[in-house]
């Protein structure tokens, strides 16, 4: 018997991800089984397990695939020493975050499964609670930069960081559904970038 190395435990992981993420893209998360998994990557049902406990953990791994390197660029973007348009970083990040979902097939794929082809209800409940750390997270961030806009005068007068944060989030959080949702590109997707650069406009001083 032929002994796996760890390269190729991951290979083999990476697969799985992969497969779970065309079953999930064609069959939406609820109605995807294990063995629908392992019969789109080509390997048994115990090897799904040996690498996943179950379905839940699978979604987080190809969920994290997009949205950890995301959030480092977010980091980076917002948060650099000698930010002097903490606006203009904050528009900046989100026209480059669409820009990607347009040209990396991957990640839209990710984000169209976890947007309009996953319920979260029964074992799934709980991972709703998961991805609102993440945007608790984002909020907090948010509020940072929005801050520092205001002690360089740049914002609104009488606007608050904490709600100007919040209004972003729950902003790009409907223009990424709609985007998502507009397969033609004809209603949402052409106007993306102006409907960004208008949000943050408003927020200037």
């Amino acid at each position: 018997m032929v002994r796996k190395t760890k390269a190729d435990a991951e290979l083999t992981r990476q697969q799985i991800i992969d497969a779970a993420r065309r079953v999930f893209a064609e069959k939406g998360v609820s109605r995807t089984t294990i063995d629908n998994i392992a019969s789109a990557a080509g390997v048994t049902r115990g090897a799904v397990y040996w690498h996943f406990d179950n379905k839940e953990e699978l979604f987080h791994a190809m969920r994290e695939q997009v949205t950890l390197p995301l959030l480092d660029k977010f980091d980076g973007a917002l948060f650099k020493p000698d930010e002097a348009d903490p606006l203009g970083a904050i528009e900046a990040f989100y026209l480059s975050m669409f820009d990607a979902l347009a040209q990396d097939s991957l990640m839209r794929q990710s984000y169209e499964i976890m947007t309009l082809k996953c319920e979260y209800v029964e074992e799934f409940a709980h991972v709703l609670e998961r991805m609102f750390d993440h945007c608790s997270d984002i909020c907090i961030k948010l509020t940072r930069a929005y801050t520092l806009a205001a002690e360089l005068g740049q914002l609104r007068s009488g606007l608050d960081p904490a709600m100007a944060a919040c209004d972003t989030y729950v902003f790009i959080g409907g223009l990424l559904k709609t985007w998502l949702a507009d397969y033609s590109g004809q209603i949402i997707r052409e106007r993306t970038a102006e409907l960004i650069r208008n949000h943050v406009a408003l927020r200037r001083k």
